[in-house]
């Protein structure tokens, strides 16, 4: 047996006698009908992420079948393996819970399977992460396929897409605008087919940043996932993940670089994408030992232009910026800031496969630096009393006048404590104040939900107010819009500054100035400090799953990913 086993011959179970359990492999594959000719070629794996709750992976099945002829086309035999599937609006508590769930899946089936390569077919929000967290833990040769994002609908000639128009339209239901008839019509027109959300939500922010670090074929990132395009780029993926297991690489380890990670944050910034992807692209540089600098992620949105004018920063969507020319049309614009040379999974720097890319034509969904939709960074990170170890806003989609404001704090301390009060006709609030909601925190939901978006309380949105400073624990969706404070750090379940915010009390917020602080002096924190007591212990944390997550999961800085999967561990579990 070689020294360096390939195929068939990797990762042989445990019988005592390697011989014996090759034949075993090999006499129970047969049954799948391969002939010894199919079994000496290269394996490729391909993740099957399908679900029949998973809308975004509707058309995940077709790529298989793509990628499989990519893979026999360049003489390797391509293998489809099934792991979890997680929709974000079929995962509860949370996708987020389940993102470290799936990626540990991910990776131990990628370990336990014989491949040389491996191809990782994901779409929604949390999939493409935890793919991309489990291919940087196993560092095989690996690359990314997406299922792209959705067509957009119409309602009365209007152009909708999920999910930002299905926020604003809501918000409008709850404001007493749009009648029940209406919402339901426009709940059948919102998501018109397979895809994720054609904004620039989380799903296409990751898409974005993963083509940008380099771990998918240029030009993957923005193809509608019904384009035939979609297919064919599925294809050229097969083909290219044979000469990574021909060629044992480029490794995920070479392609996933600090340069690389760079690049990506700096697309992030220039795309006006989630602030989710903030999250995800630390939880996965931190699997390689990488640690993704908060401040130094400010610096760089600061210099960095939003150029693509998407929503829910923008008019357009996402099967507009593929008619652009996709991402190359954004890396042109921004490539003397890039490190063209980081390497990508083709083989090629990032610089080659800007030049290789067609040239540049007329168009309106990517603006050139000189005029772009915002400056200053699509996202800011804040620090200060309130969140000592910091905290995002997407200043791209909030509401200008709001960026800074000082205001009386509204609080709410759980997500059911929101839900039973936000809409009460006697709740004291004005549309001056601010709304707090704390224990949403990865430990205090659990699985730190999209729950950052908190509604306009009925009786102020039925009056007008479309806007509010919103903080929280909390994520939100990166197809939401507003002036919302999220990810602050420590969270209140973990003793953050947070849990000892009370109705009444001031709250500045100055994005210019990077800062969100609660306007209490000392002595009055410290007392409340000495009277905290953590919130009850969640139903179910003595077992399973949840135990572990509640154990392991860190703080928003690093990811929210277990402690002990990253590279480098913090110890001691949650932060």
């Amino acid at each position: 047996m070689s020294k360096h086993p390939s195929g068939m011959r990797k990762g042989l179970a445990n019988y005592g006698d390697a011989g014996f359990s090759l034949f075993l492999r090999k006499a129970f594959i047969k049954a799948m009908g391969y002939s010894d000719e199919a079994l000496d070629r290269p394996i490729v794996g391909i993740t099957d992420t399908f679900s029949g709750y998973n809308a975004c992976h509707r058309n995940v099945p077709d790529l298989i079948e793509a990628t499989k002829r990519g893979v026999m086309l360049a003489g390797g035999l391509p293998i489809a393996f099934p792991i979890i599937s997680v929709h974000e609006s079929f995962s509860h508590p949370t996708s987020m819970f389940l993102r470290n769930l799936m990626a540990m899946d991910a990776e131990e089936m990628i370990r336990a399977q014989p491949m040389d390569s491996v191809v990782l077919i994901g779409g929604c929000d949390k999939t493409v992460p935890a793919l991309l967290m489990a291919a940087a833990s196993v560092d095989l040769p690996a690359i990314l396929e997406v299922t792209g994002p959705m067509i957009t609908g119409s309602w009365r000639g209007e152009r909708l897409g999920a999910c930002t128009d299905c926020r604003r339209f809501w918000a409008m239901h709850r404001a007493g605008k749009v009648s029940e008839a209406e919402i339901a019509e426009i709940g059948d027109r919102l998501a018109p087919g397979p895809g994720t959300c054609m904004v620039m939500g989380t799903a296409s922010t990751m898409a974005l940043t993963a083509e940008a670090l380099g771990m998918m074929l240029p030009g993957g990132g923005a193809i509608p996932a019904v384009d035939a395009d979609r297919l064919r780029h599925a294809e050229a993926t097969g083909a290219e993940a044979v000469r990574l297991a021909k060629d044992g690489g480029p490794r995920p380890s070479a392609v996933m670089t600090e340069a690389a990670f760079m690049n990506a944050l700096r697309v992030l910034q220039a795309i006006g994408g989630s602030t989710n992807g903030v999250i995800h692209l630390t939880a996965m540089a931190g699997r390689l030992g990488i640690e993704i600098d908060l401040a130094a992620f400010d610096a760089l949105g600061r210099e960095t232009p939003v150029l693509v004018d998407l929503k829910p920063a923008g008019q357009h969507y996402m099967e507009d910026l593929q008619k652009a020319g996709g991402l190359a049309a954004v890396l042109r614009e921004i490539a003397p800031m890039l490190e063209t040379s980081a390497l990508t999974v083709n083989g090629k720097t990032l610089g080659e496969n800007i030049a290789d890319a067609p040239p540049a034509w007329p168009q309106d969904v990517v603006r050139p630096v000189s005029d772009p939709i915002h400056t200053g960074g699509g996202i800011r990170v804040l620090r200060g009393n309130l969140a000592p170890n910091g905290a995002l806003i997407k200043q791209a989609a909030a509401t200008e006048r709001l960026l800074k404001h000082t205001g009386r704090a509204v609080v709410f301390d759980s997500l059911r404590d929101l839900a039973e009060r936000i809409d009460a006709p006697d709740l004291d609030v004005g549309e001056g104040d601010v709304l707090v909601l704390r224990n949403a925190g990865p430990k205090g939901a659990p699985g730190m939900p999209e729950a950052g978006y908190i509604p306009i309380p009925k009786k102020l949105a039925a009056a007008g107010v479309k806007d509010m400073v919103r903080i929280s624990d909390a994520r939100m969706s990166g197809t939401a819009f507003g002036t919302i404070v999220l990810h602050i750090s420590p969270e209140a379940a973990a003793g953050g500054p947070l849990a000892l915010v009370e109705t009444g009390d001031r709250i500045a917020l100055d994005v210019d100035q990077g800062r969100l602080d609660l306007l209490v002096d000392e002595t009055t924190l410290a007392a409340r400090r000495s009277a905290w007591r953590p919130p009850a212990t969640l139903p179910g944390s003595h077992r399973g799953y949840l135990k572990l997550y509640l154990d392991q999961v860190l703080q928003a800085e690093d990811g929210c990913d277990f402690d002990f999967l990253r590279m480098h561990p913090r110890g001691g579990g949650a932060g």
